[in-house]
This record gives structure tokens, sequence and C-alpha cells, in this order.
């Protein structure tokens, strides 16, 4: 059984589809990265697998169950980190994870969580007096507590150093390895292709492509760009070999090709390319 099955879904708002005709779903221990701009439908997606919004039409099952008509049990099987944070009043960090543990049956230890999180330093600290990206952190130790089976994270590491954001990955890398399921948007596409093992494109309500981070949009067949010194100046050319072509620039040098860099389409350059055509190709509502 899928983690999550989507089909055909929709949704409007006006004469505005947000969401109009996706169709995925999630494997049990997957995580899956959806990526698009601001608008394109991520967020009303997360929100009716969440149930918080109600679908026009599709078939929705989240951990088996329609999340119209989910019960309090099936919640606690969740966790969710919203992308605002959370206003906790004078909570202290571990005043509020223990507080939200008592909401579900299995909880994981309130200082395991702090740790995990990077905020066994700041376990006493209150809420308001807390960093941008420590409240953040404390964000996602809410989301954990509970040891959801599912997790929805919402641009996660918004605030976060780059350091930060390293340590989460390996959080989240260890839920990953545990068995947790989890759905991310994020606009870090390094992001995306170190956590996704899938990444779906949604543009204007759809999901225009859906693929692991190597394949998508056949990135993986993408040109290469060869690029070398030659008379003071740096050259490059686009070709779909480069292995012979870079034997015949060592042939042309002798031997080592002065400042030879050989790259392909990076996950960014094909997200992009995906939008942009997806952009140019008419407005589909």
């Amino acid at each position: 059984m899928s983690a999550i099955r989507v089909e055909q879904l929709r949704k409007s708002f006006g004469s505005v589809h947000a969401v109009n005709g996706i169709s995925f779903e999630v494997a049990p221990g997957e995580c899956l990265a959806m990526l698009g701009p601001n608008g394109a439908g991520k967020t009303t997606t997360t929100e009716i697998l969440e149930g918080y919004t109600t679908p026009d039409s599709g078939t929705v099952e989240v951990l088996g169950v329609d999340p119209r008509h989910a019960a309090a049990a099936w919640r606690a099987r969740i966790g969710i980190v919203l992308q605002s944070v959370r206003d906790l009043g004078d909570l202290t960090v571990i005043e509020a994870v223990e507080h939200f543990s008592h909401y579900y049956p299995n909880p994981r230890r309130a200082q395991e969580v702090i740790q995990a999180v990077g905020l066994a330093e700041k376990s006493k600290s209150r809420n308001d007096k807390l960093s941008g990206g420590q409240r953040r952190r404390l964000d996602v130790a809410l989301g954990i507590i509970g040891g959801p089976e599912l997790l929805f994270l919402d641009e996660p590491t918004t605030g976060f150093d780059p350091e930060a954001r390293r340590e989460f990955w390996d959080l989240i890398e260890q839920l990953k390895a545990d068995g947790t399921t989890i759905l991310l948007t994020t606009h870090y596409l390094d992001e995306a292709e170190r956590l996704a093992d899938r990444v779906a494109v949604i543009s204007r309500g759809r999901i225009i492509a859906c693929d692991t981070p190597a394949l998508l949009g056949n990135r993986h067949s993408g040109q290469a760009v060869v690029s070398w010194s030659q008379d003071g100046q740096t050259r490059s050319q686009a070709t779909a070999e480069p292995t012979l072509l870079v034997q015949e620039l060592a042939q042309r040098f002798g031997g080592e090709v002065p400042d030879l860099v050989i790259g392909r389409p990076s996950l960014e350059d094909t997200y992009l390319e995906l939008i942009d055509g997806d952009l140019d190709s008419g407005d589909p509502r």
C-alpha cells in the first residue's frame, strides 16, 4: 500500500485552478520533494493531504485514509512542519516539546528530539528569546516529537545557516533510514537533490515532471559542457560525447588539458528549463 496516493486531484479558488488534475504516489519510506514556483499548487496540495483543505474532486489516500474523514488516531501518525514559525508564547524549548509530546500515544523522548535538531544548549531558553533559525529548529522538533510514520516538511530549513542545514539533512536521512515517509516542499535545489528519492516539479497546478533527481527531465542524457584554457582564454563546447572531445583535446595539447572542467546540467538547470518550457507552452487553464 502506498503511503500517499493521489489521483486526478483538483481544487479551484474562484477562477484559479490551484490544483489541476494532479496524480502521484509516494511509497512507504520514500522522500518525495515537490518543487515549483510560488503559486504553483504545492501548498494547496499538501494542505489537502494534511486534511486542512477539501478538494473539489479526485481521490486522496494518506496512510490508507481519506484525510477528509480521518480520526484523531490518524493525525497521531503524521507530523507537520509548517512554513510559518509557531507562536509558543513564553514556553521554553523543553516545555514546548514536552507539552506537544502529550498529544501522541508513543512520542519520542523530548531531550532526544531537542538534541537531534541542535537545540540542546537552548533547551531552557524561552521561545521569544530564540533567533529565527532556532525557532525554525523548534518547529521541526514539534513536527517529529510524535515519531510520525509520515512527515510533511514545508520549507523546513528557511532561516538555517549552511551548517545547520546540513545537520538537519543528517536528521532527515536518519528518519528515512528508520522508515519515515517524507513529503518535502523546498526552494533549495541542493536540499532536494540530497534528500529526495524522487522530485515532482509542479507548475500551474500540474505535475510536469516526476523522477529521481539524476533522471529528472532526461538530465542524465543532456549535453555536457567541456571547458579548458587556450591562448589565455577560457574555451567551452557543449557535446553529447565529452570523452571523445577530451581525448581530442589531450592529443592537441600533448597530454594534460589546461584547466579542464566537464559539467552536466545541474538539477537547477533542469528545473528552470522545465518551468520555462511549461510557461512558454501557454496557459492550460
